[in-house]
């Protein structure tokens, strides 16, 4: 697929990761429309594009809610006719111990920090990429849908949730690559490793560099080098069905 004029849609896109993958679609060329939940990320994002002449539209959206999904991507079509890349990035983490046991006292893992992480990082990315495959066969475009994954999908203690949905993702990712191969639909994943973000900078400069000695590269990826493997995919025609790790040569 040729970025140049693609319409391409991001979640998560008020910040971080998310609006990199936009700037970068942006900056090749491609017509982007940002989704968060973050409205005033969103108008600054919308400021800084325009400051840039790049095409950029934006929705305020709950990716966890249909309806909201249904709105954004109609917003889409309105806008630019169709869908031609979906970047599902919205996620969030709500880490803490599966069971912890001290002085007799035994504390677990809350339905609502379990149930948080699976509606936005597993439900929110099967409502985005229905929505988009629809769109796509409606309006008979070959199209892409990226979902991210992690590092942690193999399992990582204190991510019990987290892990969990990056793995099902995968999952998700393999069984769509096969049921949409037939309306010349990709599906692929991305799993970054550690990577440079506003969270990953909060932590203790001591701590942070405790995490990069257990990487081989012995640094953090920047938010552009996980984003390029997103253009990748999109670009390259024969890629469907595969995650694309980029975390540094790390193995939890």
């Amino acid at each position: 697929m040729k970025i140049k004029d693609a319409r391409v849609i991001v979640t998560g896109a008020g910040r971080g990761i998310g609006r990199t993958f936009a700037e970068l679609f942006m900056q090749n060329g491609a017509r982007v429309m940002a989704c968060d939940v973050l409205a005033d990320d969103l108008a600054k994002f919308e400021a800084d594009a325009k400051k840039q002449k790049w095409q950029l539209a934006t929705a305020k959206c709950d990716v966890t809610k249909e309806a909201d999904v249904q709105q954004a991507f109609g917003k889409m079509v309105e806008q630019w006719g169709g869908v031609d890349v979906l970047v599902n990035n919205a996620g969030i983490t709500r880490d803490g111990l599966f069971l912890k046991s001290k002085d007799g006292n035994v504390t677990t893992m809350s339905l609502e920090q379990w149930q948080k992480v699976i509606d936005v990082n597993l439900t929110g990315t099967f409502l985005c990429a229905r929505e988009a495959a629809t769109w796509m066969v409606k309006k008979n475009n070959p199209g892409v849908i990226v979902n991210i994954s992690s590092i942690s999908r193999e399992g990582n203690m204190g991510q019990t949730n987290y892990s969990t949905t990056k793995a099902g993702v995968v999952a998700m990712t393999v069984a769509l690559a096969k049921e949409l191969a037939r309306y010349n639909i990709r599906v692929a994943a991305i799993a970054p490793g550690y990577t440079a973000t506003e969270m990953v900078l909060a932590m203790r400069e001591d701590m942070q560099d405790k995490v990069k000695s257990t990487i081989p590269l012995r640094r953090f990826a920047t938010t552009k080098e996980i984003a390029s493997a997103a253009v990748f995919i999109a670009e390259n025609d024969y890629v469907t069905g595969r995650v694309i790790e980029v975390d540094g040569g790390l193995r939890l």
